[in-house]
């Protein structure tokens, strides 16, 4: 069996690109399913589901690999990387990315302090926003860290990432299995606490987009 790609996208396309989707986009949401097809087969759909709405969430909805967006204003800063930058360095670094960046993921997720420079090496990238040296490290790319923008790459960072628990130790059949349908709980695979009601309502429309033909 094989996903109804027809109703697949004519669902997505009324569910959450009112506006029409670019080819690139197509393109994007075709990839992942291709993956799935060929090396998901018989795994829970609502796992496809949630990857799908995780990407859309992280790239803006363009289900493409791209770089994490540092041009914050001094409020936006302090909104977003609350408690990791005061209000003082926010205006001291606003309009500088790569200062913003430094300061902001500092000291954690593997990264060396802001004079380290780890911050903006391993700024977010690819289909999933991986952040810090350690999640870098984990697949391999530490030295290389450009290439979590190769769709190859964060194709695996995707599915071995959210499937096998690699950035926050939850994986996916924690949240979905036969007993248990954690729509919101998911989003501690990648980030608890970064909008997990929104992400699990686009899960929800991905899911009711899957159905397949023989």
């Amino acid at each position: 069996m094989s996903i109804n790609r027809k109703f697949f996208f004519d669902h997505v396309r009324q569910a959450l690109y009112p506006g029409g989707m670019k080819q690139s986009v197509v393109a994007g949401h075709e990839a992942i399913l291709d993956v799935w097809e060929e090396d998901m087969t018989g795994k829970d759909d609502r796992w496809l589901a949630y990857m799908l709405a995780t990407a859309y969430f992280e790239t803006g909805g363009k289900l493409a690999p791209v770089e994490e967006n540092l041009n914050y204003s001094v409020q936006g800063m302090l909104k977003t990387f609350k408690g990791r930058i005061s209000p003082e360095l926010a205006k001291q670094i606003v309009g500088h990315p790569q200062q913003i960046a430094n300061h902001a993921y500092a000291n954690m997720i593997g990264n060396g302090n802001a004079a380290s420079g780890d911050g903006w090496r391993f700024r977010g990238r690819g289909l999933l926003q991986i952040t810090g040296r350690a999640n870098y490290r984990t697949f391999g790319i530490e030295d290389t860290p450009d290439v979590a923008l190769d769709l190859k790459m964060a194709m695996t960072m995707l599915f071995k990432g959210m499937t096998e628990g690699l950035f926050t130790g939850k994986k996916l059949d924690r949240y979905f299995n036969a007993k248990t349908e954690a729509w919101s709980g998911a989003r501690a695979i990648i980030n608890p606490t970064d909008k997990p009601d929104i992400v699990a309502n686009h899960a929800k429309a991905y899911y009711a987009a899957l159905s397949y033909t023989v």
